[in-house]
Order: structure tokens, then sequence, then C-alpha cells
């Protein structure tokens, strides 16, 4: 595979897909014991199903990313790309077009949640025009995926 100049191609996520997109979540450092990256495509798929799109280049996924949208505001989950592929506008491209549908849907704001530590990551997503939001994010924790 030959990451500059590459064409992706974007299409919804397809199950033979899994093992290849877990793979690329690990190696970009996205799951954690208390999110099973299985349960969570698993979860996914039953919610807007078509809005999962994986990037390919040569066949292989290459990149992902998570939209959802409950009415309110949209949402960017699991946005990864292949270390050797990133810096030459794959991402973008995937962003560009979950973008598009939620645009589409009539999605007035995307929120996204990235760690503070990951200040390459809260760069890219300013250069496309995000801004830090002056707000606490929180979560509680309704399905315990650890040891399960």
């Amino acid at each position: 595979m030959k990451p500059a100049g590459t064409l992706m191609e974007i299409r919804a996520f397809q199950p033979e897909d899994e093992s290849s997109v877990i793979a690329l979540w690990q190696q970009c450092d996205l799951v954690r014991p208390w999110n099973n990256p299985h349960r969570d495509i698993c979860r996914k798929l039953k919610v807007n199903p078509e809005w999962f799109l994986v990037g390919l280049v040569d066949g292989q996924v290459v990149a992902t990313v998570m939209v959802g949208y409950e009415g309110h505001r949209g949402w960017l989950n699991y946005l990864a790309v292949v270390p050797e592929f990133q810096c030459h506008g794959l991402a973008r491209k995937i962003v560009a077009e979950a973008e598009r549908l939620l645009q589409k849907a009539g999605c007035p704001k995307i929120n996204l949640q990235i760690r503070t530590s990951n200040e390459a990551v809260i760069e890219f997503y300013r250069r496309l025009g995000y801004s830090v939001d002056d707000v606490v994010s929180m979560g509680k924790r309704l399905k315990h995926d650890v040891g399960q």
C-alpha cells in the first residue's frame, strides 16, 4: 500500500471488516478496557449502521469513523487512520464525509471528545474548524464491558 496521493474509497462498515477495524483501533491506541470494541461495533450496527464509515485503499481498511446524531448534536467517534497513512489527507476526507452525512440530516453542530493528552488530534480538528467548547464532559457507564 502507498500513502502519498492514494485514492481512498469510503463506504459503510461491513461485517467482514470487523477484525481489520479493531486492529486499526488498537494500532491507533483507541481501545480501552472499559470499551470492548466488538460490543461497540455491535451497538453501532443497531443504530444508523450506514453511518459507520470505513476508508479503503487497495481493498484494505485504512480509516474509520463512527457517526452519530440524536436530533440535537452530531458525534464523531473512533476516527482512526493507519499510522503510515496519517498526514496524507485521509482523515480529513473521511471527516468531510461524516460532516456531509450530518449536514444532510439537518444536524446543526458536531461534538466530539478527545483525550486532553492527545494534542496532535486536538490540533488536527482545529485545522478543520473545530474549537474547544467551554463544557465539562461527564459520563455514566450503563454497561460494564470489562471482564465480560
